[in-house]
């Protein structure tokens, strides 16, 4: 986990469905640190600074272009 790095922030746990979804099928290892104790306590997502998609160094431009092609469409992210 030492070479994963933070690429964007969510509120809320409904937010990170779609592009968990991306993220699995494009085969792109990630992580969302805080995700499960959000999802249980909303109201901890203050506290804890949202929900962190956390991607691999060498994948943050490809998961940039995804996270830009999703806010272009969607405007979710």
């Amino acid at each position: 986990m030492d070479h994963f790095q933070t690429i964007a922030s969510f509120n809320f746990a409904h937010e990170i469905i779609v592009l968990k979804s991306i993220l699995q099928n494009e085969g792109i290892p990630f992580l969302f640190q805080n995700e499960n104790l959000i999802s249980i306590d909303p109201l901890a997502s203050i506290a804890y600074g949202g929900i962190h998609l956390k991607v691999h160094k060498n994948d943050f431009e490809r998961v940039q272009n995804i996270l830009d092609e999703l806010n272009n469409n969607l405007k979710i992210v």
